[in-house]
């Protein structure tokens, strides 16, 4: 099949925020998910150059982007560290979004600036993939972490998921939030005072008529009734008072005699990288999936990636382009 054609390929759009995607959509880029688990090795994007723009460091994002990009037979540019870029010599992020457009196809970018991501889209010619936009959306997180619920719960309906630890930078489970809103599900938010799911993603909740819960305690009580428990790091990199930061760093750490009451079905996530939120003797239980949901961040970012260069389904399936 032939890109440079168009012959299968639709409008390219971006992919910024989680909150306007239909719950067709998700499911949609899900099936897309599971069909590149099925054959991640393509050549589909021969001929493409991905840009890759981290503004803020990032370890798993990044290679995951790249290595889809290269498992889809793309070319990687871009940088990792913005000290060796124009910015350092004052260039305004407009004026790099537009350079770096006149060279690829698609943009994936971190910021540490909320909306960052938001407004590169609104003036790039070419389509934007947000990777991380300071405290405010991963959409590309939540993609895998929507793939790896369904793959272990095999339903996104009707969940109780536990978001545990730093729920008020967490940009991870502000998304999350958002796309589950499609499926009825439950939330415990359990956080310190300092660290609490903002007002406004509650407010959120009751808007959605989404059911949550807040408490400070992490026990086996707590856990018990979850399908899903999403551990998240204190994020010391947030923290403007390192005083503030060293009282909530470790008031949540998961050990494995904390899970005696769970569920066999239960499945741990974490956005990745832990410090200490999770014993290392929890990475032998049936429950941990925190490494396994990394894994399937392969299959959800080929999935976005073709999906905002307009690369359907259909043209997956038929795709003569696998290497086995």
């Amino acid at each position: 099949m032939d890109l440079e054609n168009g012959a299968f390929m639709k409008d390219a759009h971006n992919f910024v925020t989680i909150a306007n995607l239909s719950k067709e959509k998700l499911r949609y880029l899900i099936e897309m998910a599971a069909e590149f688990e099925k054959h991640p090795n393509r050549e589909i994007l021969k001929g493409k150059i991905i840009a890759t723009l981290f503004f803020e460091p990032s370890t798993r994002t990044r290679l995951s982007f790249e290595t889809a990009a290269n498992r889809l037979g793309a070319k990687v540019i871009g940088f990792t560290d913005p000290k060796v870029t124009s910015s350092t010599k004052g260039e305004t992020l407009k004026d790099t979004i537009m350079m770096v457009a006149n060279y690829a196809d698609v943009i994936i970018m971190r910021h540490y600036l909320e909306g960052a991501a938001k407004y590169a889209s609104e003036i790039s010619p070419i389509p934007i993939i947000n990777a991380g936009d300071g405290a405010h959306q991963h959409p590309s997180q939540t993609m895998l972490d929507l793939y790896s619920i369904y793959k272990t719960q095999g339903t996104l309906e009707n969940l109780t998921i536990t978001l545990v630890g730093d729920l008020k930078y967490g940009r991870t489970v502000h998304s999350l939030l958002m796309a589950m809103r499609h499926f009825n599900p439950s939330f415990r938010f359990i956080a310190p005072k300092e660290l609490a799911m903002p007002v406004e993603y509650k407010q959120y909740c009751e808007e959605q008529g989404i059911r949550y819960v807040e408490t400070e305690n992490l026990s086996e009580e707590t856990i018990a009734d979850s399908d899903i428990l999403y551990m998240t790091r204190v994020q010391r990199e947030r923290f403007t008072d390192l005083m503030e930061y060293e009282r909530v760093k470790d008031i949540y750490i998961l050990k494995k005699s904390m899970l005696t009451k769970a569920k066999p079905s239960l499945k741990i996530l974490h956005p990745l990288p832990r410090v200490n939120e999770i014993s290392t003797d929890v990475d032998d239980t049936p429950q941990a999936y925190y490494f396994q949901q990394a894994g399937n961040g392969l299959f959800a970012r080929e999935a976005i990636i073709c999906d905002v260069l307009g690369i359907d389904l259909d043209s997956l399936k038929s795709d003569q382009t696998i290497l086995y």
